[in-house]
């Protein structure tokens, strides 16, 4: 072989290898409070071993490609429409495929989980950590909902506003829903399912003590459902925890240590919420422009997802309206009029894409030194 050719294959190796790289960089999403870690989950997923239309080795590449840290494969107990073609007597096995598929040195977590189908109510119900889901197929609900807790699973409510079960579109609790709850049976619900956003959801978790939470339940491909190669993303339950194990993930999920991102909203409790944007909104002070009574300051975004804000603050902006939108990854310089000079300055927003409840949304403020 020439040298010339030699150097054109090593060229060609080094292009290769270059872009195959940058296609499995590893996204950050958002940035952790202090000494926390977010560790990004989907526990809604189907296979071709319930009413997908993948083999679950695809929902690990789907994951990894997409760098999420944790899926559970959930696909239905009862509701089996593939039988004739894959009879599935083990109710586990697409989650062993699944995780047994994980690419060398991976990171991601995968998850046994189920879905208990039922009409209303329950509904349909998830479980993850499982250790068995054979076990928690039973002819009634119920005695399914106790083994899942017997083996110390979480527990959450799917889609309570799904149209199908629900015919207003409404989430409601029946006398069902309240007696799991009262016993500690049921740990979570849906706020965000797929591609709906349940305000009523929301508040029930709020007022009930459930974990929030938003899943893709995707049964064709992530892709195609999401667009993810423009930029898309699938619904993401964000668990806050203090380390990446299995433990602390599955703590922080029964403690209602999550936050979700959905199209571009953030959804969660103030508790959980308000820290995430403060370690992912940052604005510097510039001083005053050279010259003038203005005041400027930069406002950077860390997170993957543009931040809406409207300043609320006493003073009023130069240039920009008050409603300001910071790009993902980027930031932006605003002027503040402060008519004379000051020392310091308190810049409040209201966040216009993170809601705390189902109607309020989170404001944060900037005491700062010009």
């Amino acid at each position: 072989m020439s040298i010339s050719n030699k150097i054109y294959l090593w060229f060609i190796t080094i292009l290769l290898f270059s872009i195959e790289s940058k296609s499995q960089e590893v996204k950050s999403f958002f940035r952790a409070p202090s000494g926390m870690n977010l560790v990004s989950t989907d526990l809604h997923i189907h296979t071709v071993f319930s009413d997908g239309s993948v083999w679950p080795d695809i929902r690990v590449d789907e994951a990894e490609k997409e760098s999420l840290d944790l899926i559970a494969i959930t696909d239905h107990l009862e509701y089996q429409p593939h039988s004739k073609d894959i009879p599935n007597p083990d109710r586990n096995r697409s989650f062993e495929i699944a995780k047994s598929h994980r690419s060398k040195n991976s990171d991601l977590i995968v998850i046994n989980g189920a879905e208990i189908t039922r009409s209303m109510a329950p509904g349909h119900i998830n479980a993850v950590f499982i250790n068995n889901a054979n076990k928690i197929l039973h002819n009634d609900s119920l005695t399914g909902i106790l083994e899942a807790n017997k083996q110390e699973a979480f527990v959450f409510w799917n889609h309570p506003n799904w149209i199908s079960q629900r015919n207003d579109g409404i989430a409601k609790l029946d006398p069902y829903h309240k007696y799991l709850i009262k016993n500690k049976l049921l740990h979570g619900i849906e706020v965000v399912n797929e591609n709906s956003f349940s305000e009523e959801a929301f508040d029930i978790a709020l007022k009930n003590n459930l974990t929030v939470l938003g899943t893709s339940d995707i049964h064709g491909l992530t892709e195609w459902a999401y667009n993810i190669s423009s930029g898309g993303h699938r619904p993401i339950t964000f668990v806050i925890t203090k380390s990446r194990s299995d433990n602390d993930i599955h703590f922080g999920l029964k403690n209602r240590k999550t936050f979700i991102w959905f199209n571009d909203l953030l959804i969660g409790s103030k508790e959980n919420l308000i820290p995430v944007l403060y370690s992912n909104l940052k604005i510097e002070s510039k001083g005053y422009q050279t010259n003038t009574i203005l005041a400027e300051f930069s406002i950077r975004n860390y997170s993957s997802a543009p931040i809406k804000l409207e300043y609320l603050g006493e003073y009023n902006l130069h240039i920009n309206s008050k409603m300001i939108e910071i790009n993902p990854k980027s930031s932006k310089t605003i002027l503040i009029k402060t008519k004379d000079y000051q020392s310091k300055v308190t810049l409040p927003f209201r966040v216009l894409n993170a809601f705390i409840t189902s109607r309020e949304n989170a404001i944060i403020s900037y005491d700062l030194s010009i």
